[in-house]
């Protein structure tokens, strides 16, 4: 076996030095990605509550603000299952098809989902607290 030199072990050194600060990099990268997902859950929820409530007292619905829910609840199902929050991002792909085209789903389904506002700005909360304490949602 050949003797390696002082000058490849000082490059061997520096190019892994360099990986592991990439890869602590790309790690809060995606903690942050997490947690600004998290908290879009959060205000999904609270701007959709706020929304039903002025349903229930017009009587009235607004297909541009349901447009806008679908969209938004969409994109936060994509963001979340981009980052591997699966869970939450299957609730808020069938919150989305159901702003999109309410009556979709039936209660009994949506039931079983477990896709209540409430349910999901939990989970969010959850996932985020445990992202504080442990730095991972894992």
């Amino acid at each position: 076996m050949a003797a390696v030199s002082p000058a490849l072990l000082w490059d061997i050194f520096k190019h892994v030095r360099a990986w592991l600060a990439n890869l602590n990099r790309a790690g809060e990268a995606r903690k942050q990605q997490s947690v600004k997902a998290l908290r879009e859950v959060v205000t999904a929820s609270r701007e959709t509550a706020v929304y039903m409530r002025q349903m229930q007292d017009t009587r009235s619905r607004d297909h541009a603000t349901e447009r806008r829910l679908s969209v938004l609840w969409t994109e936060l199902g994509f963001a979340l299952r981009d980052l591997g929050i699966n869970k939450l991002a299957k609730r808020c792909q069938i919150t989305g098809k159901d702003w999109a085209r309410p009556g979709r789903y039936d209660r009994d389904f949506l039931r079983k989902a477990d896709v209540s506002l409430d349910r999901m700005e939990q989970l969010a909360l959850e996932i985020l607290h445990q992202i504080e304490r442990t730095g991972t949602h894992r």
